[in-house]
C-alpha cells in the first residue's frame, strides 16, 4: 500500500498523465492517497512559511483540506456543469483524488529549509501544481485540448483568490493594526 502511495507521488511529480487516465490509481484508497497529499502539501507549505512568520502546522494541514474541496468544488462546477465538452460527465470523487494528486509537487516544500531557498520553492511548486492541474483537469474530463483545461484551472483560481481576498479585507478591521491611528 505505501509502495503504491509513493508510485502515485513520483508519476504525479514527474507529470506523469497516466497516472490520471490509469482506473486503478482511483479505487478505495484513492481518496485516502490524495487526501493524505493534501495533508503533507498543507504541512510542508507551514513549515516553509515558518521561516518568514510563524505558522501553525495543524490549522495548515486543515486548510490544505479545504482547499482541496474547494479547488475540487470549482474544477467540478466549471468544468462538468458549466462547460461540458463531450464526455465530461464524472464523478465528483474522481475530480477531488485528481486535485489532491495533482498537489504532491507541493511535498517538496519540506525541502525549504533556509531562507533564501522559501521562495524560490514556493514559486516553483505552486506552478508545478498548476501544471499537474491542468493534466489531472484534462485527462480526468476527456477534454480535447490543454487550453480548455487551463481555462477551468485558471478561471477556478482566479475565483479563489477573489473569494480569499474578499475574506481577508474584510477581516482587516478586526484587527489590532486597525486601530492605530
Amino acid at each position: 500500500m505505501f509502495g503504491q502511495f509513493l508510485h502515485i507521488v513520483v508519476s504525479c511529480l514527474k507529470l506523469d498523465r497516466g497516472i490520471f487516465k490509469d482506473p486503478k490509481y482511483f479505487g478505495e484508497a484513492a481518496v485516502y492517497f490524495a487526501g493524505l497529499i493534501m495533508m503533507l502539501d498543507g504541512v510542508a507549505g507551514a513549515v516553509a512559511a515558518n521561516s518568514f512568520v510563524k505558522t501553525s502546522i495543524g490549522v495548515s494541514g486543515i486548510t490544505a483540506l479545504v482547499t482541496w474541496l474547494v479547488w475540487a468544488i470549482f474544477i467540478y462546477v466549471i468544468g462538468v456543469k458549466l462547460f461540458p465538452d463531450g464526455n465530461s460527465k464524472v464523478p465528483f470523487k474522481k475530480i477531488l483524488i485528481g486535485v489532491g494528486y495533482a498537489h504532491a509537487p507541493g511535498l517538496i516544500r519540506f525541502f525549504a529549509v533556509t531562507p533564501e531557498l522559501v521562495v524560490p520553492i514556493i514559486f516553483l511548486t505552486q506552478f508545478w501544481i498548476f501544471a499537474a492541474l491542468i493534466i489531472s483537469t484534462r485527462h480526468i474530463l476527456n477534454l480535447k485540448s490543454n487550453l480548455k483545461a487551463f481555462g477551468i484551472i485558471f478561471l477556478s483560481f482566479l475565483i479563489i483568490a477573489f473569494l480569499s481576498i474578499s475574506f481577508v479585507m474584510s477581516r482587516m478591521s478586526t484587527l489590532p493594526i486597525s486601530n492605530i491611528s
